[in-house]
């Protein structure tokens, strides 16, 4: 047994550490995509079909059949909070039916709302999502179940307090503490003081959710004798941490298995690397345009998908140090066959690899560097931009949630180049690029560069102003003309 002079409680299983549990608690749950979740805990709530109406605050909700997806399939989670509904296609359905409550908030202030809660503070301001729904108010919450896909929201969110300091408006997110919250998650080794470490990027959202718990659930694959782990190797202390179970049988699954086969480009979340179809070939200018923007020694975020191919094109000479929201500095390619590693994942749950200086962290430092101003450049995809550089990347209401992630945050600070790639039209040869978005902002007068197809766009926040700078080989400005719907000055060198 453990000493009675810590406050951790070793149990023997998942059942013993849900003990209590009645329905209707709200469950912090660390992780970040499949990794570094508590497989066995979400499990165990999955056979208790009598603990329901939970709301659960988790970075996302895993997929359809693994993770929280499992309890989203058996109506055991009332409302989720979270940053991002990915690829989830249940999680969304039952958003827009009308059959869950969906608070979505942006990646870096959740884990900021977390950390926060944790360290006792009740409230903060953040230039995140300033001029968004997301402060405005009147993001659906609920929609209604009988109205139609999407049709009739039935709940949305409040606006939000907004001051200015520092000349630059900031927004009170977050009044409600999340610390009064049962938590669980899932970590690597622990002593029998309860202090816990985590390995790769499995820290994520685990770290600050073991500190805002009122009671910490962990869920681990090894126990150690006291002294096994250096005090510099401790990630959460035993204050904080109440009950304990060795894990059985993880499964750590790889959301998205990508690995460098040698054979060209490789496309994230996309089998093959064929660049033979015109699409492939119009996303390839556009991220070789992009890499163009990488300076030697430079920090850089690179978002999902088409953002994180302009890393195939850093030049061998340059040193560009790529940052991923979810914890690692100093990522590196896709693993070979072989070497994949389910504890090393970058934003987009793929499997990375790190370069030799690398370091992973949790999510809350992760947007402490990124809010701080400490990444010279983030590039990222867009669904719209407009003439003044606001972006729309995020959500088609009622249609298509994907939620924000880190987007809002990565866009918000005003020492960041943000660098926005994209096909300059969209399906049908609707335009991208407008005098007023249509859809609902990540951002407002946050883009500093557009790359698209077609050409590059600098834009004059000042005056509100698209510059045409450049155009891609075989463009012409009228073809940009007749593509284009915002305004644009023409400044070609």
């Amino acid at each position: 047994m453990l000493s009675t002079l810590f406050r951790c409680r070793i149990v023997d299983s998942a059942a013993a550490a849900i003990a209590g549990f009645k329905g209707g608690e709200k469950v912090l749950v660390g992780g970040f995509g499949l990794c570094g979740i508590p497989e066995n805990l979400i499990a165990e709530l999955q056979k208790n079909k009598h603990i329901k109406d939970l709301t659960v605050v988790s970075n996302n909700a895993g997929v359809d059949d693994f993770g929280l997806g499992l309890l989203l399939k058996t109506k055991q989670i009332k409302r989720m909070i979270s940053s991002y509904v990915g690829e989830n296609a249940e999680f969304e359905r039952q958003y827009l039916h009308g059959e869950l409550e969906v608070e979505l908030i942006p990646q870096g202030t959740l884990a900021e709302r977390v950390r926060a809660g944790g360290a006792g503070i009740p409230a903060f301001f953040t230039a995140t999502a300033v001029g968004t729904q997301v402060q405005t108010g009147g993001i659906p919450i609920k929609y209604s179940a009988t109205a139609g896909k999407g049709k009739e929201p039935i709940l949305v969110s409040s606006p939000r307090e907004v001051l200015s300091a520092n000349s630059m408006d900031v927004n009170t997110l977050w009044k409600k503490r999340l610390s009064e919250i049962s938590l669980s998650s899932r970590h690597g080794r622990l002593t029998l003081s309860g202090n816990l470490m985590f390995r790769g990027t499995a820290r994520n959202f685990n770290a600050p959710m073991a500190k805002a718990g009122k009671i910490t659930i962990a869920e681990v694959e090894e126990i150690v004798p006291i002294g096994s782990l250096q005090p510099d190797e401790i990630h959460v202390q035993g204050a904080y941490v109440d009950r304990v179970f060795k894990g059985e049988n993880f499964e750590k699954r790889i959301e998205r298995l990508t690995i460098n086969d040698g054979k060209g480009l490789n496309v994230p979340g996309k089998k093959g690397s064929a660049l033979s179809d015109e699409g492939a070939q119009r996303r390839e200018r556009i991220v070789r345009r992009a890499a163009k923007e990488f300076k030697d020694g430079m920090y850089a975020n690179l978002g999902i998908g088409m953002p994180m191919l302009a890393s195939n094109y850093i030049p061998p000479e340059m040193t560009v140090h790529l940052q991923s929201e979810n914890g690692i500095l100093g990522m590196g390619p896709f693993p070979k066959p072989g070497e994949q590693d389910p504890d090393l994942i970058n934003a987009g749950k793929e499997t990375v690899t790190l370069l030799p200086g690398a370091s992973v962290f949790g999510s809350d430092e992760s947007f402490a560097m990124i809010r701080g101003g400490h990444i010279d450049l983030t590039i990222l995809g867009g669904m719209e931009v407009s003439q003044n550089g606001d972006l729309a990347n995020w959500i088609i209401p009622g249609k298509m949630v994907k939620g924000m992630g880190g987007a809002m945050d990565l866009v918000a600070t005003s020492g960041t180049k943000v660098v926005v790639t994209m096909e300059h039209t969209a399906k049908g040869g609707r335009p991208k690029i407008l005098p007023q978005c249509t859809l609902p902002l990540t951002g407002k007068a946050c883009i500093d560069m557009v790359i698209t197809d077609l050409c590059v766009f600098e834009v004059d926040k000042t005056r509100g102003v698209l510059k045409l700078v450049e155009l891609m080989d075989g463009v012409s400005v009228d073809d940009v003309k007749k593509n284009t719907a915002a305004d644009f000055e023409v400044h070609l060198q």
